[in-house]
């Protein structure tokens, strides 16, 4: 039997043996390496397989970085996605479509890298249902998205938020997506799910965050951009489309903000209500970046809270190598996909590229324009490049070049609109596209501006919303203000333009649900009776059924159908040779 003198030694040693694991406890250190990918549209590999040469971003460099990160240590690595995964290069088109009882490879990738969170974007949605939903159930991660949420019942139809835990370290990740989808995609696509404001959601989710799981980090996860005011809108507007900035602004809460959906590379720190600093990063597109934050988190005897310390940069994924492991495990996809976009489907008989389409009239719009209108039926088409500097070469087409004449997954819609909303449409575009110039000096396109007034040799609106029409002969005045400028002469077949006469007109599904803002502002249709003026849709995505019409003629000649032109000519030709010059000088990044 233990003496009651052995019993108090015991006790003594038991309390000193206490004392030194809470001293420990209190006085430990722990680093998080956050590492963040967003908008990668597919770059699975270090491949372009659109235009058959090797690409400068994929996620085999990733995986080079991150590995290195996991090695040290010292630190914990937290590996996360901002959404759009499902739409670019045909790496996904290729499992979303052609292959889609297979698990996805995206999603193959994802887990074999070990992604801790993602958030869910817009152009996830665009896949579909049968898309989204079957790679939720592939994905090991959670795909978050607290903002969608289920018509039915208000419940989120994508999980909210994620816990993770890193020594003792209680993480919160907040995944949202911007509430624009509605404007740009068909109903069918979201049916079921309704997105809400991310201010409000953030709020709401934050509140149940705090009281529930009582975390120590707080992680903002969001396929939104960080310019509030971009496409006119404002701080105060409703379902902002790119509120990364204002939830970190008005919500306080958040320690650390990652962005997507703008393709644009930040790093800087704005201030919360309460005055606390919020570091707000993105890491661009196509994982040709990450963005990082390293945070060192401290919990010492004098403090129950941990202390944070956050430093951020962006990595360069440009000096990393692909990881060899990486592409091998992946190798039989690659190789499937190359065989796929390398199937031939016909033959050009005259090269076409895009670089014309943004100044006028061109082959390459107007060879989509041709096509659209036999498809549908209708009096008039609708169309815009969809890319700065695309080329589709003289000589035999294959699959791969479908993605450089239609860029998107959009369907075709067949609507009914008067010719008083169609002149109203396109003078809301070209009053987007071309400047009003008082001389053949000035610049024809409408450029970025600096805040001194100085141009840049970025375009003020995104090439998808150049809309022009075909079945109309018409004339762009560009010595006329915005608002003012379009004549239409009459229909291509000769009839009379009625201003009072409703016409079909062959329009994606991105314009016609209000994508641009050219049926709503532009033709002054209500958004709420968009659908009412719903003819037809395709089931499938447009450049399916250009596919399949190349593949029926055989042979093809594109050409411009000289249906529109800009006045005053030398004006028009001085501008464009000067634009063009400001342009392509650096078209590899403008793309």
């Amino acid at each position: 039997m233990r003496t009651a003198q052995t019993i108090k030694q015991i006790g003594r040693s038991l309390i000193i043996v206490t004392l030194l694991l809470s001293q420990q406890a209190f006085s430990q250190t722990v680093t998080l390496k956050i590492i963040e990918t967003t908008d990668e549209h597919g770059a699975v590999f270090p491949y372009d397989f659109i235009r058959d040469k090797p690409a400068s971003g994929s996620l085999a460099q990733v995986q080079t970085y991150v590995q290195q990160q996991r090695q040290i240590a010292e630190q914990n690595v937290i590996l996360l996605s901002a959404g759009d995964l499902l739409q670019g290069q045909p790496t996904v088109y290729y499992y979303n479509f052609e292959q889609p009882q297979v698990t996805h490879l995206y999603a193959r990738v994802m887990n074999y890298m070990g992604y801790d969170a993602g958030a869910v974007g817009n152009h996830d949605i665009e896949a579909g249902h049968a898309v989204y939903d079957k790679f939720t159930t592939e994905l090991k991660m959670p795909w978050l998205a607290a903002n969608a949420v289920k018509n039915e019942t208000g419940e989120p139809y994508f999980q909210p938020y994620a816990i993770l835990n890193k020594q003792g370290v209680k993480i919160a990740v907040l995944g949202m997506v911007t509430p624009g989808i509605p404007k740009w995609l068909p109903q069918k696509i979201w049916a079921g799910i309704t997105f809400l404001d991310m201010i409000e959601s953030a709020r709401k989710w934050l509140d149940i965050i705090r009281e529930q799981e009582k975390p120590d980090l707080v992680i903002g996860l969001f396929h939104s951009g960080v310019d509030f005011n971009y496409g006119g809108s404002t701080a105060e507007t409703p379902r902002n489309e790119n509120a990364s900035r204002l939830v970190a602004e008005q919500v306080p809460g958040f320690d650390i903000i990652f962005a997507g959906h703008d393709h644009q590379v930040w790093n800087f720190t704005s201030n919360d209500s309460s005055g606390k600093p919020v570091p707000i990063l993105g890491a661009g597109a196509h994982a040709r970046n990450v963005a990082v934050a390293t945070v060192t988190m401290t919990l010492d005897e004098n403090s129950t809270h941990w202390q944070k310390a956050i430093s951020s940069e962006i990595v360069d994924m440009r000096d990393f190598e692909p990881d060899t492991t990486f592409l091998t495990e992946f190798s039989q996809e690659f190789q499937a996909i190359k065989q796929y976009v390398s199937r031939p489907i016909g033959e050009f008989s005259k090269t076409i590229s895009t670089r014309e389409a943004l100044f006028g009239d061109a082959a390459f719009v107007d060879f989509v324009h041709q096509i659209q209108l036999e498809l549908t039926g209708a009096d008039i088409s609708v169309s815009a490049p969809l890319s700065l500097d695309a080329t589709i070469e003289k000589g035999p087409l294959f699959v791969r070049d479908m993605f450089k004449l239609y860029k998107y997954e959009n369907l075709l819609y067949t609507m009914r609109l008067t010719g008083k909303e169609i002149k109203g449409f396109l003078e809301f575009s070209y009053g987007n596209w071309f400047n009003q110039m008082h001389g053949p000096e000035d610049h024809l396109l409408i450029f970025k501006k600096k805040e001194n007034g100085e141009i840049t040799s970025g375009l003020a609106t995104p090439l998808f919303n150049y809309d022009s029409m075909a079945g109309l002969e018409y004339v762009v005045d560009v010595s006329k203000p915005a608002g003012n400028r379009v004549h239409i002469l009459a229909l291509a077949d000769g009839r009379l333009f009625d201003m009072a006469a409703q016409y079909k007109v062959a329009i994606n599904s991105y314009r016609g649900t209000g994508g641009g803002g050219h049926l709503t502002q532009g033709a002054g249709i209500n958004e709420k009776d968009l659908d009412k003026r719903l003819m037809a849709s395709t089931d499938k995505d447009l450049r399916y059924f250009l596919m399949k019409w190349i593949e029926r003629k055989g042979q093809v000649t594109a050409k411009p159908t000289g249906n529109w032109q800009v006045t005053p000519q030398d004006w028009w030709q001085a501008g464009k040779e000067r634009d063009e010059a400001l342009l392509f000088k650096k078209s590899a990044t403008q793309d």
